[in-house]
């Protein structure tokens, strides 16, 4: 395969079955207003995927804002969203527009929209079902106009059994919904993807010429990739910086691909895929000396993933 095979404006690579199923349902609500649910593992594309989704609709004129409900907090969520007045609260030296008015007729994308605390989520479920709201600290009530798209890595329907999310939010979102495989669930797509990120990164990092020998491909193709595209992306990163020839090889990339290199499992031989995932992750924890910032990275994870995950496994 070469690059020239690959769609490179597309901004969701598409090529496993899956995949183009996931695009075949984005097209379809792609011409609609209704509030979106795009679920899936953390670096499985979500995000790319609401971009691919506005880009489509008959809103791509109109401006496509995001919120990431888990970096933020809860009152800073709510200002950003919202907006303000004047004395609002300490700091607020003037009105500010939320994204909600900012956004007019386009798209706001709610990232980790688990995140929100029980408060915040009332407002918002009052926001989706009046469609109106107020800047903090005012009292003209605005009409909101734009699309709304929410992003998720937890599963919503545990959460709410368990009491950290509404159920009236959940069914408000979850209108129309679209859960994103992971990428060992579409194993097709991780060598096109991996020719999309040399396309791309390669001129960077002073590769304009980049390709993958058999070995490299192999390596890739082999691999599980408990972090998703976003891992694909990093892996191809690190192998151009540290190649010493445009045509990547196995040695080239991360120690984690290399030491989980092994045939995937014959029927003799089968492992849990948490026995995979532990594995990786205590791989890439040993080879980073345990910086969380920097494992987490190589992993495509957000450190908060990747310290729920060592707790889990006990990589403590």
């Amino acid at each position: 395969m070469n690059a020239t095979n690959i769609r490179l404006e597309a901004p969701w690579v598409a090529v496993d079955p899956a995949s183009l199923h996931i695009l075949e349902l984005a097209g379809k609500v792609a011409d609609t207003g209704t509030t979106l649910l795009i679920s899936g593992e953390s670096g499985t594309g979500k995000d790319q995927l609401a971009r691919w989704i506005h880009e489509r609709g008959p809103r791509h004129n109109a401006p496509l804002l995001k919120i990431d409900c888990a970096s933020l907090p809860t009152e800073l969520v709510e200002s950003e969203l919202f907006g303000h007045e004047r004395g609002a609260f300490t700091g607020a030296e003037a009105r500010k527009p939320g994204r909600l008015e900012l956004a007019d007729d386009g798209t706001i994308v709610l990232d980790e929209v688990a995140a929100l605390g029980m408060g915040m989520q009332a407002k918002l479920l009052r926001v989706l079902e009046e469609r109106k709201f107020e800047r903090l600290g005012g009292t003209e009530t605005l009409r909101m106009e734009a699309r709304l798209m929410a992003l998720t890595n937890t599963d919503l329907s545990k959460a709410v059994a368990a009491g950290r999310f509404r159920e009236d939010l959940f069914f408000r979102l979850n209108v129309l919904a679209i859960s994103v495989p992971p990428l060992r669930d579409r194993r097709a797509d991780i060598k096109p993807l991996a020719w999309h990120f040399l396309a791309r990164l390669g001129p960077v990092h002073g590769h304009p010429e980049a390709a993958l020998d058999a070995g490299a491909e192999s390596l890739l193709e082999s691999y599980l990739w408990p972090g998703n595209v976003r891992e694909v992306k990093n892996a191809i990163e690190h192998a151009l910086v540290f190649a010493k020839a445009s045509v990547l090889r196995a040695e080239d990339f991360p120690q984690v691909l290399r030491a989980s290199n092994q045939p995937l499992a014959s029927a003799g031989s089968l492992r849990s895929l948490d026995d995979i995932e532990r594995e990786a992750i205590h791989a890439t924890l040993e080879a980073t000396r345990y910086k969380i910032g920097k494992a987490a990275e190589v992993l495509g994870i957000s450190r908060k993933t990747l310290l729920d995950k060592r707790k889990k496994y006990g990589l403590l």
